[in-house]
């Protein structure tokens, strides 16, 4: 069956994009309350606002930047352009979103899986709409579109990856925690995103 990708009004792309900015935007959230990291960009981002003088938001705009070129380059100009105003949604959600919410206590481990499915929907989101997290996503999207990788066991090895370096940043039970959030995370998409359903330009 086609997909009905192009039947995507101007409207119905940036409400999705808004909509998706904020799942992935508490989900980060939530990570940032327990301490926990995860993979791909924002997993870089994290990382980098634990041992850098900038917040999650800000270096998480910047590393994204390079990967645009590929996007373009390789999918396609409309993917780049929702890329983009889906990373500026996270980015500037992520750093405003705790004058709206305050979490008193949240199990860690709930904590993990909720940020992880939160996260997971809000990329599938994104996906439906010819967009991506950037980053890591922009080339799994890449790998699926052309060699028919599938996009969520790419994105989770990546992902593992980046958590198996955290290790020396923090305690096993976060480190856990948090690999236990990717798994989550790329299951969703794993489950939900196969290829030949959407295409993405």
């Amino acid at each position: 069956m086609a997909s009905d990708d192009s039947l995507h009004s101007l409207f119905e792309d940036l409400f999705a994009l808004f909509s998706a900015g904020l799942f992935i935007s508490f989900g980060v959230f939530l990570f940032k309350s327990q301490g926990l990291l995860t993979g791909g960009t924002a997993g870089i981002a994290l990382v980098g606002s634990k041992l850098l003088p900038f917040s999650f938001g800000q270096i998480f705009f910047i590393v994204n930047l390079p990967f645009y070129y590929l996007a373009w380059k390789e999918i396609g100009l409309r993917f780049t352009l929702n890329t983009f105003i889906s990373v500026t949604v996270v980015s500037v959600f992520s750093e405003y979103i705790g004058m709206f919410v305050v979490l008193e206590h949240v199990n860690p481990y709930f904590a993990g899986v909720m940020a992880g499915i939160l996260i997971g929907v809000g990329m599938l989101i994104m996906f439906r709409h010819k967009s991506s997290l950037g980053g890591v996503g922009i080339l799994a999207f890449y790998l699926q579109h052309r060699f028919n990788i599938r996009a969520g066991f790419f994105q989770l090895a990546v992902d593992c990856t980046i958590l198996l370096v955290s290790y020396f940043l923090v305690s096993f039970e976060v480190l856990a925690i948090s690999v236990l959030s990717v798994i989550m995370l790329n299951l969703v998409i794993a489950v939900n995103h196969k290829p030949g359903r959407y295409r993405i330009a």
